[in-house]
């Protein structure tokens, strides 16, 4: 063991340890575990307490009581500000690193990157809801991908410098809230962001039609209202205008993303009806997002963060538990 941890993982639960430890299990298998600490965020120590002995191989964790859990950009800033490596990665319950995740992203980071994003496979690809969720929400990163330096990266599944989050002081909440304002701007500040192919996470997708078109609005009323939140009326009142062409102009790029070596094109023409439904709500969300900023957007979407298992048919939860190590 060393006297400070490489990578510090941030993951947040609602109500108990239960709720991550499908993803711990991805953890502990990690090449790199004795290098990690785990930060594990919650409403109160008690409920989140991991069982005796449960996460032995790790550098070490540390749990963090938060109070009710009602935005995981909160959560996670309160974990960052916790974290006692000079990395620090965000994980979710429903995204499950490959083994040697965590020794690309901290191999990567030894490079002038303020974020190392991993590429992003779909965790439970029987559906075509799974995979336009998937692509709209994943697409510039969708395995297999290039590495190399990017615009932006995935969100709740990027690696950061700590200084770099930690430089935003009480603004880091607000600006985690939507994580592609915040790579935007760190751009903006001269920071690089890059992209590691070898690090590799599968991500559980929004599988029902029920639960996935209401996050479509709500995700885009949140990333529209957080871009939008330090602008002047005038140029809001533009961007809400020019919020019709939204859904055809991210149509166009979920083709092309999806036309890159490897993937999975031949998918598109069955895809493409919940992709056009899907973008239209995300384009609607942004549209009143600029307009009106986010308001309760940011609570709907918390409420959609958790408990991905719920979200998806009982085949795919079933074959999620059953590929994870043990």
């Amino acid at each position: 063991m060393t006297d400070k941890p490489d990578l510090s993982v941030i993951l947040a639960t609602p109500d108990t340890y239960g709720t991550i430890r499908l993803t711990m299990r991805h953890l502990l298998a990690q090449t790199k575990r004795r290098d990690i600490e785990i930060v594990i965020v919650g409403p109160t120590e008690e409920a989140i307490r991991p069982p005796e002995g449960e996460l032995r191989g790790f550098w070490g964790y540390q749990t963090v009581a938060t109070g009710a859990v009602t935005s995981i950009a909160r959560a996670n800033a309160a974990g960052v500000r916790r974290a006692r490596a000079p990395i620090v990665a965000l994980a979710e319950d429903h995204s499950f690193p490959e083994p040697d995740w965590a020794e690309w992203l901290v191999a990567a980071h030894r490079g002038p990157w303020a974020v190392v994003g991993p590429a992003m496979r779909n965790a439970n690809p029987a559906t075509m809801v799974s995979w336009s969720d998937f692509l709209i929400g994943y697409g510039p990163w969708m395995y297999p991908a290039v590495s190399g330096p990017a615009a932006f990266l995935p969100g709740h599944n990027s690696s950061y410098k700590t200084w770099v989050l930690l430089s935003y002081g009480d603004r880091l909440e607000d600006m985690m809230e939507a994580e592609t304002v915040l790579h935007l701007e760190l751009g903006r500040r001269g920071h690089g962001l890059y992209l590691e192919a070898r690090a590799r996470t599968a991500h559980t997708n929004f599988a029902l039609a029920s639960s996935w078109l209401p996050v479509q609005f709500y995700a885009g009323r949140v990333f529209a209202g957080s871009r939008a939140a330090q602008w002047k009326p005038g140029k809001r009142l533009l961007y809400f205008a020019a919020s019709p062409l939204i859904p055809a102009v991210r149509l166009w790029r979920c083709l092309r993303e999806l036309g890159r070596p490897g993937r999975p094109l031949g998918l598109f023409p069955r895809m493409l009806p919940f992709l056009c439904i899907g973008l239209v709500l995300d384009g609607a969300g942004q549209m009143l997002g600029y307009l009106l900023g986010a308001g309760e957007a940011i609570g709907r979407v918390g409420g959609y963060e958790f408990h991905r298992m719920r979200h998806v048919p009982d085949a795919d939860s079933r074959m999620l538990k059953e590929r994870a190590p043990t």
